[in-house]
This record gives structure tokens, C-alpha cells and sequence, in this order.
């Protein structure tokens, strides 16, 4: 029987490939939001299909990757009376050991309505009468289905971004639900690069290319890493720049960001940024922040 998270059951542990997410609810309550979360994710979305199409495209999609894929759909009432058949699918699923979820979303009455209104659109069952009539004879037509369902998430306090969140955090594994950081180093003579959040300038770091036995090293060899980490001022900025990155990562994760790029330029890409966005990188690994690097302009001297 499923439960709302906030009466306090455990949430379903996370989803391994081979299952299938089946999401319903009411219209309003946020189906095309918690599908495009597990999109994000990986999943493999097909909206506003017949119950009984489920197995058959699981099926074709397992046979078109190789493996069993992870398959999520979106059915709601508006299907018609296919959707009646939702209950015995599922059922039978089960029974195959294909280990469905089935997700329930919905909210009250008010918050409902005002969300129409926002979007200036009717409730696609209200017919000749309002928005409220149509809300609640979906709310009928679901009722069964709460009682099946394995989660059921009330979005009336939730923003897109929050129930985003949500469904990452019940779906997705630990590796999808961290913020990745990607540490990009790069030259200023070459343009700043378009893709970053977080941009550092380490020129005010003693150029290894004035040291003529280090001029044709790269950052990423011991000797020229040695020579700029071995600045105290390069020292402190890695520090200090490692302790103000610190909260603004942990918004990102909160605010439901999967990724972000921190630059880091020297010159020519080559020596002083290179060495310190390596530095920053293995500071961020032993946080525990899974990191990516990558030197932009290295090669290009």
C-alpha cells in the first residue's frame, strides 16, 4: 500500500537498470516535472500512453539497448477507459518480477486551481464546467490507484525544482544525485571559456615560462607543480578559494544543480593553471565531490 513520504515511511531505495517507473496522479500535480527528472537521470520516457502498451515497449526498448533498460512512462485518465486496465498492469508486472514502481502525485484542491490559473488552461476532464469539478472527478478516478501506489508525493508545498529534487533523491543513484565538478583550466589569450560558472585568474602566480628549463614542461609535470604550488600566494589562493567554493557547491546540490564548471586561466593555459586546477581538483576529490578535469588550451602553445 503506498504512503505519503511526509507521514514518515522510508522512501524506496534506489532504482537499479531493469525497472520500470509507471507515474500518474492529477493534472496540475507535476507528471511532466517528475518525468523530466528521471530523464535527466537516464531514464527512458514515453508520456500519456495505454496501460497496456507498458510491457510491449519495455520490451522493444530492452531488445534496442541489449540490456533492460531503465523505462519510465506517464499515464493519467486521459486515456480513457484504457486507463482502468492500470490496476491489472501492474498487478502483472509484479508478477513478472519486473519489479514496477508506481509513483501517485497529487495535491490539494487549492493549489490545484491556482495552477490552472497560472497557466490559463482548463482541467482536461472539467467538460462544459470548471476547473474544481474536473479536479475532482479525476481525484475519483485515481482513488484506487493511491491505494497501489508505492510512493505518493504531495506536490502542494513543492516548486518544480523541489520535486525535481524529490525524485532524484528516490530514483536516482548516489553517483546522479551528486553535484558533479568539472575544473577546467585555460589560457585568457584564447577566450574566456562560455561554459563556466566560476571563473579565477592566476596570473598573479610567477611564470614557470620564464624559467627556461621549465618552459617546455607543462603544469601537469612534477617540476612545474612544484615551482608554482610552491608559492605561498598560490598556496593561500588554493586554500582560500577551496574554503569560499565550499557553501557555494553545497547550494548548487540543494538547489538541484547537477554540474558546474570552475575555470581557472593563467596566460597561455599551459604552466600556472594547469598546476593549480589539478591542486583544486584532488582538494575537492578528498571532500568527496565527484571531479572532472579538463586543460582547455594545453598543446595549444
Amino acid at each position: 500500500m503506498g504512503t505519503d513520504p511526509a507521514s514518515g515511511p522510508a522512501a524506496p531505495e534506489a532504482t537499479s537498470p531493469g525497472e520500470i517507473i509507471i507515474i500518474t496522479g492529477l493534472a496540475g500535480a507535476g507528471r511532466e516535472t517528475a518525468a523530466h527528472a528521471l530523464e535527466d537521470l537516464g531514464w527512458y520516457v514515453v508520456y500519456n500512453i495505454a496501460p497496456q502498451l507498458i510491457r510491449t515497449l519495455y520490451d522493444l526498448q530492452a531488445q534496442t539497448e541489449g540490456h533492460p533498460p531503465r523505462f519510465a512512462v506517464v499515464v493519467d485518465p486521459r486515456s480513457g477507459p484504457l486507463f482502468s486496465e492500470l490496476y491489472d498492469v501492474v498487478r502483472q508486472l509484479r508478477a513478472a518480477e519486473l519489479r514496477p514502481r508506481l509513483v501517485m502525485l497529487t495535491a490539494d484542491e487549492d493549489t490545484l486551481v491556482r495552477r490552472f490559473d497560472s497557466v490559463r488552461r482548463p482541467h482536461p476532464l472539467q467538460g462544459e464546467e470548471g476547473v474544481l469539478e474536473g479536479i475532482r472527478r479525476e481525484r475519483e478516478q485515481l482513488a484506487p490507484y493511491r491505494r497501489l501506489a508505492d510512493v505518493v508525493i504531495d506536490t502542494s508545498p513543492l516548486n518544480v525544482h523541489q520535486l525535481t529534487m524529490k525524485m532524484r533523491s528516490l530514483f536516482g543513484t548516489s553517483e546522479e544525485q551528486a553535484l558533479t565538478v568539472n575544473v577546467l583550466s585555460f589560457g585568457f589569450k584564447y577566450g574566456i571559456p562560455i561554459e563556466a560558472d566560476h571563473v579565477s585568474d592566476v596570473r598573479f602566480i610567477p611564470n614557470p615560462y620564464w624559467v627556461p628549463e621549465l618552459r617546455p614542461l607543462r603544469g601537469t609535470d612534477e617540476p612545474v607543480a612544484s615551482f608554482v604550488l610552491g608559492d605561498a600566494n598560490a598556496q593561500e589562493f588554493v586554500e582560500k578559494y577551496i574554503e569560499m567554493i565550499t557553501p557555494v557547491l553545497r547550494g548548487y546540490t540543494h538547489e538541484n544543480k547537477n554540474f558546474t564548471t570552475l575555470a581557472i586561466g593563467c596566460t597561455g593555459g599551459k604552466h600556472r593553471s594547469v598546476a593549480v586546477a589539478e591542486r583544486i581538483a584532488d582538494e575537492l576529490r578528498r571532500m568527496g565531490h565527484p571531479v572532472r578535469v579538463r586543460h582547455r588550451d594545453l598543446g595549444r602553445e
